[in-house]
């Protein structure tokens, strides 16, 4: 009795399946999967090239070679970007190579747009945290009035999120040395050496703050 209705089970699936083959219902699914994620599949092929350039930028041996390949970085972040606004890291890419090119500004609105509730989701917590770090370093580079205290909160949320931890600790020191607060730099200092006791930065820091 079960052997009979198994066998009629296994009959019946067969059909349904031979069904979909004679329609090409596989094949449609699988290509209407394809074209809706193309997209997504071609900003991943521009951003991983793009990454690739900005490499190779950072490491050129001439200013003008390592401004023409972040340019090409740029293009291919851009072109990632047209084709997925949503993921993050494309536009983390831009902020990138405008930053290598000396656009801190542009860099900055490309970090916030990556942290943005649009595209924050498409990160990891350590990407989250490493965004946020940047950001916090283009604040303090920029020097602009009232961009500490931001600066601040984006590190007191990275060093939450990343590994690394000893670098947004450093980073927390500027930031509390620039407003004058002795004694929490020292601290941040402190814990910079903790997570990273070759840091120098931090060390002739604190040398510098108990001298």
């Amino acid at each position: 009795m079960v052997t009979d209705i198994l066998i009629q089970v296994g009959l019946g699936l067969i059909t349904v399946f031979m069904f979909l083959i004679m329609h090409g219902i596989p094949q449609k699914v699988l290509t209407k999967f394809r074209f809706r994620n193309r997209p997504q599949f071609q900003a991943k092929r521009h951003f991983v090239i793009g990454a690739q350039l900005l490499a190779r930028a950072r490491s050129a041996p001439s200013r003008s070679a390592s401004n023409s390949l972040s340019k090409e970085a740029l293009a291919e972040a851009e072109k990632a970007i047209a084709l997925d606004p949503k993921d993050a890291a494309a536009h983390i890419l831009k902020a990138l190579a405008l930053d290598l090119q000396g656009f801190k500004t542009s860099a900055l609105d490309s970090l916030d747009v990556a942290l943005s509730p649009l595209a924050i989701k498409s990160l990891s917590d350590q990407e989250h945290g490493d965004a946020l770090f940047k950001r916090a370093e283009l604040k303090m580079a920029m020097s602009r009035r009232g961009q500490v205290d931001s600066a601040l909160a984006d590190l007191t949320q990275a060093v939450e999120l990343v590994e690394d931890r000893g670098k947004v600790f450093r980073l927390l020191g500027e930031c509390y040395e620039e407003k004058k607060m002795k004694d929490e730099a020292v601290k941040a200092y402190e814990d910079a050496l903790a997570a990273e006791p070759t840091l120098v930065a931090a060390r002739e820091a604190l040398d510098r703050l108990r001298s």
